[in-house]
């Protein structure tokens, strides 16, 4: 989906919203309420994903979880595809968004971050049998697999429309494009770094990383517009499990070695 028709559905949606939110038979999830409904894309490992029984696990979980037991929230995760989690949230399908969500000027339009929780950024994915691309400097005339609606994907469509990738193929996961890459339908999967680290953990004889960091960027979480009183729970949960050391216990049981922190 382009940015423009993705920022459109917002603001259609948000408008529904609001008309939805006048009726009293439809209430939503208010921020009063001890339940929180999070969304979540969990295909995202190690940040969220799912276990063979089904349950909703990795680093954004546990981190949520904690925050909510500072704050004395009960939290419901949500599935829901990575680009509908915005319009889910402004519809007040659910009351907040932890999904590997890095913080844009694009996307602060349409939601409220907390503080940021983890440094990202975007890095380039090759076959490992690979020996041409080196850099971003050697994707010219290359193809790339991105997921929908990610930073990865506007950053593929930039360098499209500036005549370096010749083409981006878009997909509703990332472990399809890394699919792609891992087949040779593709040159290079443009992702967020610490997502495709884990990847190519999983696959080393497949996928190898490229040093190169692009566009650096931090992960928040998200809330509707103008939801000061949820924001400002998180907030200060958030902030109590940094101080605690709760949070580096959680990037110690995700992260090994520790995550790369890229220099802004």
């Amino acid at each position: 989906m382009s940015i423009g028709r993705f920022l459109t559905a917002i603001v259609a949606v948000a408008s529904l919203s609001f008309l939805a939110g006048c009726s009293e038979e439809t209430p939503t999830a208010g921020t009063t309420a001890k339940k929180i409904v999070v969304g979540t894309e969990p295909t995202f490992p190690p940040f969220e994903s799912k276990d063979e029984a089904g349950n909703f696990v990795g680093f954004d979980i546990d981190m949520v979880k904690a925050i909510a037991a500072k704050q004395g929230l009960e939290v419901e995760f949500k599935d829901l595809p990575f680009d509908s989690l915005i319009p889910a949230l402004q519809s007040g399908q659910i009351d907040m968004i932890a999904s590997g969500l890095s913080i844009t000027d694009e996307r602060k339009k349409a939601v409220d971050y907390s503080d940021p929780y983890i440094d990202a950024g975007l890095s380039i994915a090759v076959k490992k049998s690979d020996s041409v691309i080196k850099t971003s400097a050697d994707l010219k005339g290359k193809s790339a697999a991105v997921q929908q609606g990610s930073t990865g994907a506007k950053k593929a469509e930039e360098l499209q429309k500036a005549g370096t990738l010749k083409e981006v193929r878009q997909f509703p996961t990332v472990p399809l494009a890394m699919m792609e890459l891992a087949k040779g339908s593709v040159d290079v999967v443009i992702n967020d770094r610490p997502v495709s680290e884990a990847f190519v953990a999983a696959q080393p004889g497949e996928i190898k990383l490229l040093d190169e960091v692009i566009d650096a960027d931090s992960y928040g979480l998200a809330v509707r517009k103008g939801n000061t009183e949820l924001l400002t729970k998180i907030n200060a949960g958030l902030s109590t499990i940094k101080a605690d050391g709760s949070l580096k216990g959680i990037k110690d049981k995700y992260f090994k070695p520790a995550i790369t922190q890229p220099t802004k």
